[in-house]
C-alpha cells in the first residue's frame, strides 16, 4: 500500500507537470493529427512537389522536342540518325558506345517497338 501512496503523493505534488506531459504525448504522437503525422505528411508533400517538378521539366523538354520535330525537317533527320541509327543509302555508319550507352539504347529501342 505504501507504493500506491507514494505514486499518489507524486501525482498530487506534480499534477500540472503530469497533465502537461500527458497532453504533450497525446498531441505529439498518439492523436491522428499529431505533430509526428503532420511532419511525415509534410515530407511526403515535399517529395511529391519534387516529383511534379521533375515531370514538368520532362514534359517541357518533350514538348520542345515534339515542336522541333513538327516544324524542322532537319530535326527529324537528326533524331532518325541518332536514335534509330538510320543512314543514307550511300554512307557507312559506325556507332561507338560504352556498355552503359549500349544497354540504354537497346532498352529504348525495345520500348519503341
Amino acid at each position: 500500500m505504501s507504493s500506491i501512496q507514494t505514486v499518489w503523493d507524486f501525482l498530487r505534488k506534480y499534477k500540472y507537470f503530469v497533465v502537461l506531459a500527458f497532453f504533450a504525448i497525446v498531441v505529439g504522437f498518439v492523436d491522428e493529427d499529431s505533430f509526428w503525422d503532420r511532419h511525415k505528411r509534410l515530407q511526403e508533400i515535399d517529395a511529391l512537389k519534387y516529383e511534379m517538378r521533375t515531370y514538368q521539366d520532362r514534359y517541357d523538354r518533350d514538348t520542345k522536342a515534339l515542336e522541333a520535330l513538327e516544324n524542322d525537317p532537319e530535326a527529324v533527320v537528326r533524331v532518325a540518325r541518332e536514335k534509330f541509327f538510320m543512314k543514307y543509302p550511300d554512307e557507312d555508319v559506325y556507332v561507338v558506345m560504352d556498355a552503359a550507352q549500349e544497354s540504354q539504347a537497346t532498352a529504348e529501342h525495345e520500348e519503341s517497338n
